[in-house]
């Protein structure tokens, strides 16, 4: 979890970029109420953190976290905190990536202990990551589109810790998926929202299908 003065950054922020509240949570996919004056005490998660780093790309994400060095990147000391996304070919630096689609060949990686990552990636905003992969398909388009690559970590004990709303990647039997969990008339489903609702409908899956669920930290653009 983030201190929760990061929401007071936040506000700093929106008003640094000369938008509206409204404005904000439209782009970054935040859910509205998260800096209600009543909630500038409660804590800022990961996810929210990685959504605005992913949004603004100029943000120093040193600065959104601690607070330390200023608030755009264009502001820093040319050569420091450098986040640009990089490759490392040490397995002990940075976070695993698999050269497979998630809906694809995504089981594998699970399933055959043989199988090894193409190399490490080194990117700061999303290190707490459990591995990287690609991404098929614009479902969940413009937010993660075609080609990307994503970081996902599994979430545990999901059915408890599910925030509906925010972007998750499911694994049934049959099915791996990203796509934005809500709530369904069923208690016994989850639907599955795509964000690109002019090419792709909404479906639903049974909870006692779901085999894992993984919180999407974020997605950028393939850069090897």
């Amino acid at each position: 979890m983030i201190l929760a003065t990061t929401k007071e950054r936040i506000i700093e922020l929106i008003e640094r970029k000369n938008i509206s509240k409204a404005l904000f949570f439209k782009e970054t996919g935040i859910k509205r109420g998260l800096l209600d004056a009543d909630k500038l005490k409660s804590t800022v998660t990961d996810v929210v953190v990685a959504k605005i780093i992913a949004t603004y790309s100029d943000i120093n994400p040193i600065w959104l976290i601690t607070g330390e060095g200023k608030m755009l990147l264009n502001e820093e000391e040319k050569g420091s905190n450098n986040i640009s996304p990089s490759v490392s070919p040490e397995s002990e630096v940075g976070v695993p990536y698999y050269d497979v689609d998630f809906s694809g060949g995504f089981n594998a990686i699970f399933n055959n202990q043989t199988l090894l990552p193409d190399h490490n990636i080194v990117f700061a905003p999303f290190k707490d990551a459990q591995l990287w992969c690609n991404v098929t398909g614009n479902s969940m388009a413009e937010k993660i589109n075609h080609g990307d690559i994503i970081a996902i970590k599994e979430l545990t004990d999901w059915e408890e810790n599910i925030l509906f709303g925010e972007i998750y990647a499911v694994v049934t039997n049959h099915l791996r998926t990203i796509k934005i969990i809500r709530k369904s008339n069923n208690e016994n489903n989850y639907r599955l929202v795509p964000i690109n609702t002019n090419e792709f409908d909404e479906n639903e899956v049974k909870k006692t299908s779901i085999l894992k669920v993984f919180t999407v930290l974020g997605a950028i653009k393939k850069f090897f």
